[in-house]
């Protein structure tokens, strides 16, 4: 498997992780875990606890940019060196953001937002000259 590919499956990982961090503050502001109703509980939670949730649905929204820009790279013969710098570049910005979000640091976590942004638009240049 290619370094794009195991790129792309520790980010399809990273909302679940992301998901036992929002219960542990679940259970740590409600004493409980809501399994019936987890979205209305989660939009209730505060402080650090929102951010986490908040972390993770943004996690998501980027896994939604970085698989197709990984699998157009790959199909269109991009070159592997530089699609896997560009997907390890994600993968570390995507590790950050959250880690920035829940320390509440707005500009790293924007900065990080960017950067991995960016490697996706980057993952699509290389397929285009490829």
């Amino acid at each position: 498997m290619t370094t794009p590919f195991w790129c792309l499956l520790a980010a399809i990982l990273l909302p679940y992780v992301l998901a036992g961090v929002g219960g542990y503050f679940r259970m740590r502001q409600f004493g409980r875990i809501d399994n019936k109703h987890p979205r209305q509980q989660a939009a209730a939670l505060e402080g650090a606890g929102a951010r986490a949730y908040a972390a993770q649905q943004n996690a998501w929204e980027a896994l939604a940019v970085f698989a197709p820009s990984v699998l157009v790279a790959h199909v269109a013969g991009a070159d592997p060196d530089r699609s896997a710098i560009a997907a390890l570049a994600f993968l570390a910005a995507r590790v950050v953001h959250p880690v920035a979000y829940l320390a509440n640091v707005d500009a790293l976590r924007s900065l990080s937002f960017l950067v991995g942004f960016l490697a996706c638009l980057y993952l699509f240049r290389l397929a285009a000259v490829a």
